[in-house]
């Protein structure tokens, strides 16, 4: 794995590899994660996806960052977040190995779908197989006009390996699921949004724009209540009611002793804007 992260300075710790990922810090606390294989649209190598390990840990822990932007580089050939996995990559393993490179796939999606803080996954053309599944790891999804989604792997006698046969049905539903996953058959931008799978579809041209917009002011709000509400609907995704409710109010308890809640209480009663300390 290649050990440089490249940031907005500039600085970066040289690998022996090609850098798959980079990182850009913005100054109102979004960072920008790109897929960075524009010869391959993207695809997830084995080194890209430890790379993003990497990133989504070193974002997760810097407190500066308050939203985090996923997306795929723009120098691709056609446009890309990510065309799925490294097909030619994975031909050259089988049996137990592709096994390691399912759980490496599971493992970092993992970690950005457990991020403390927002994650908007901004769909910039194909997210087809891990690159949908990548998608679906993120909190919420924008995608341009122009992208084709879907879950492919059935045409090359594969199965999702990233968690697309269990994340995909609790976004659109088993029935919906299941056709994407047995046709192969990708679907537009439109179509995946009718479906739920898209939280916002923009023209291509805007995507980025009205990404980076929704990112900053998510970016504004009170972090230890975003980290919050993002923990409350993750947990109580595997509970019944009566347990997720009840984890709701442990939430709501332990949120209301910290300072910024007496801050934002104050600055509404003040008519003025609340300044967030993360505690």
């Amino acid at each position: 794995m290649s050990d440089a992260l490249h940031a907005d300075d500039g600085q970066e710790i040289e690998g022996d590899d090609p850098q798959q990922v980079s990182i850009s810090l913005e100054d109102d606390g979004v960072a920008v994660i790109t897929l960075d294989r524009p010869d391959k649209l993207n695809a997830l190598s084995a080194t890209l996806l430890e790379e993003l390990f990497v990133a989504g840990i070193t974002l997760d822990e810097d407190e500066s960052v308050r939203c985090v932007v996923i997306t795929g580089s723009p120098e691709a050939k056609r446009p890309a977040f990510a065309a799925g996995a490294d097909i030619e990559e994975m031909s050259e393993v089988g049996g137990l190995d592709l096994r390691d490179y399912s759980q490496l796939g599971q493992t970092t999606f993992q970690t950005i779908e457990g991020m403390s803080k927002p994650v908007i996954a901004a769909i910039n053309g194909f997210a087809l197989g891990g690159g949908l599944e990548l998608a679906m790891a993120c909190h919420i999804r924008y995608a341009a006009s122009g992208a084709k989604l879907g879950q492919p792997e059935v045409n090359l006698g594969l199965i999702p390996g990233f968690g697309g046969t269990q994340r995909l049905p609790r976004l659109v539903g088993k029935g919906r699921a299941l056709m994407l996953l047995l046709s192969g058959d990708p679907i537009s931008a439109d179509e995946a949004s009718r479906a739920g799978l898209v939280d916002q579809v923009v023209p291509d041209e805007e995507l980025m724009d009205s990404v980076m917009e929704f990112a900053r002011k998510l970016a504004g709000k009170a972090p230890m209540a975003t980290e919050m509400i993002l923990d409350a609907v993750s947990r109580g995704e595997g509970l019944d009611k009566v347990s997720a409710l009840n984890v709701e109010s442990d939430l709501f308890g332990l949120v209301g002793v910290t300072e910024d809640v007496r801050e934002g209480m104050t600055a509404f009663l003040e008519k003025r804007k609340p300044e967030w300390k993360g505690h």
